[in-house]
């Protein structure tokens, strides 16, 4: 993937203020042009602790609306395990349409950040 120099500043800002607080668990989110992927890490241990995506769920919709609904999965993931509080890595995306739908749905079913 070919970062520009502004997505680059954006993720190093980004990971920044992530830095601050290691020990709570963080929320990871890819997306690509057909896909979605989020995933709970814990960056104290380095695991995974829950993750979701849009090739597992098979959902049918558009691309936000697949991505609201990993949201939801990963939310519910994470309070089975007793993860309530993440820090929220958006990495390189802008806080936008997909990011921000499965943002959205994710904090709804319970996840806060």
């Amino acid at each position: 993937m070919i970062v520009t120099d502004q997505k680059q500043k954006r993720l190093n800002r980004v990971r920044a203020k992530i830095a601050k607080n290691i020990g709570i668990p963080r929320l990871s989110v890819f997306r690509s042009n057909r896909h979605t992927w989020a995933q709970i890490i814990d960056d104290k241990h380095g695991k995974t602790l829950a993750a979701s995506s849009s090739k597992v769920l098979k959902a049918t919709g558009t691309k936000s609306e697949i991505a609201a609904k990993v949201g939801e999965a990963i939310a519910t993931a994470a309070t089975k395990k007793k993860i309530i509080n993440v820090r929220f890595d958006r990495g390189l995306y802008k806080y936008h349409g997909r990011v921000k739908a499965l943002a959205d749905a994710a904090r709804t079913a319970g996840l806060k950040f």
